[in-house]
């Protein structure tokens, strides 16, 4: 090969080089300029969200579970975690684990993939877990559900 075609080589790979190293930090800009909008926007429409602190959290094992469709072929594979309104609450969750993932199951069966396939099913559900889970505690209560899997297949 000759030191021309050489040296046009190195030079061409050095453009694309720099373009594609330009572009990148373009879009990565970008990206940190519209996350930064969204999360002022998100605090400026609900002041509280953003100085309000997580409460304790307690993980519950997945559940498996098949949708009440007229087909029956469609499960729900689901993992949670609860936001609990006080540290003293967790003893009692452990003592009460049976109950808890009874009415969960009590609940899960009964949802039709319609009934859950919306952000308004999915919060309609995770408001009747924490209803029936509320009713089986003394000392305390669930404050949140956190999805942390939620797969329909």
């Amino acid at each position: 090969m000759s030191t021309k075609i050489l040296v046009s080589l190195v030079a061409i790979l050095f453009v694309v080089m720099l373009g594609l190293t330009a572009g990148l930090f373009m879009i990565w800009t970008k990206l940190s300029t519209a996350d930064a909008v969204a999360k002022e926007a998100a605090a400026a429409k609900n002041p509280q969200a953003v100085t309000q602190s997580l409460g304790t959290i307690f993980s519950l094992d997945t559940f498996i579970v098949n949708l009440a469709d007229e087909s029956g072929k469609r499960y729900l594979r689901i993992t949670m975690d609860l936001e609990l309104s006080n540290d003293k609450l967790v003893e009692e969750m452990k003592r009460r684990l049976p109950q808890m993932r009874d009415g969960i199951l009590m609940i899960l069966p009964t949802k039709r993939f319609e009934d859950i396939r919306t952000v308004e099913g999915k919060t309609r559900l995770r408001n009747e877990i924490i209803a029936k889970l509320n009713s089986l505690l003394g000392h305390g209560s669930i404050t949140n559900i956190f999805f942390t899997e939620f797969v329909v297949q």
